[in-house]
């Protein structure tokens, strides 16, 4: 299906283009939604629509034309069984693309390509809005055992107030047992180091 494009390929050669191109779609196909660069995004749409209107028509012979460029046969299964039947009487246009921006430390452009009619893009569109991804905070490392201190200060810590706190079953408190007087000790008289005196006769 896709013809060689005139100008640098997305791989080493065709055979490794066509590889990359069904990886994506497999991919794309099973998850809904992928994050790759803008080349291989706008690569892949027209690679990826081709398969979906096949599957669209139906039939054992365009199920084994999928099959031979997908080559997965649980991939083609869930192709013909879910995502061609979500698109309904869309003419065409099953996919899109998002840009990103630059890729941290090469700055190669990236873009998210997601199937248009994908679950979770459609309880998107009914909210009205993109979700919000929270922002990533990031440790800062140190060395020594400072490490260990820093992730706990920036963990929040559970208040016991804040959990629900059980009722506590009231203890009768238990009498306390007297202390017996101790026997009083006699202290014994020192014998002299001096023998007595025996009264002389």
């Amino acid at each position: 299906m896709p013809r060689p494009s005139k100008g640098p390929r997305l791989g080493a050669g065709p055979a490794h283009e066509r590889a990359i191109l069904r990886g994506l779609s497999r991919s794309l196909i099973e998850h809904g939604r992928i994050v790759t660069t803008e080349t291989k995004a706008k690569r892949v749409r027209p690679f990826v629509e081709k398969l979906i209107t096949k599957a669209r028509k139906g039939g054992l012979h365009n199920r084994r034309l999928v099959l031979a460029e997908i080559g997965d046969r649980r991939v083609v299964h869930q192709l013909f069984e879910r995502v061609a039947p979500r698109t309904g009487d869309r003419p065409g246009g099953y996919t899109r693309i998002m840009k990103l921006g630059p890729r941290r430390g090469d700055a190669t452009p990236m873009a998210i390509i997601e199937l248009v009619d994908a679950p979770h893009t459609r309880e998107r569109e009914a909210i009205g809005a993109a979700p919000k991804a929270e922002p990533r905070r990031r440790l800062r490392r140190r060395r020594g055992g400072a490490e260990e201190a820093e992730i706990e200060a920036e963990t929040p810590v559970e208040t016991e107030a804040a959990a629900p706190s059980e009722p506590e079953a009231e203890v009768t408190p238990e009498p306390e047992a007297t202390p017996e007087p101790e026997p009083e000790t006699v202290p014994e008289p020192e014998a002299s180091a001096e023998p007595e005196e025996t009264p002389e006769s």
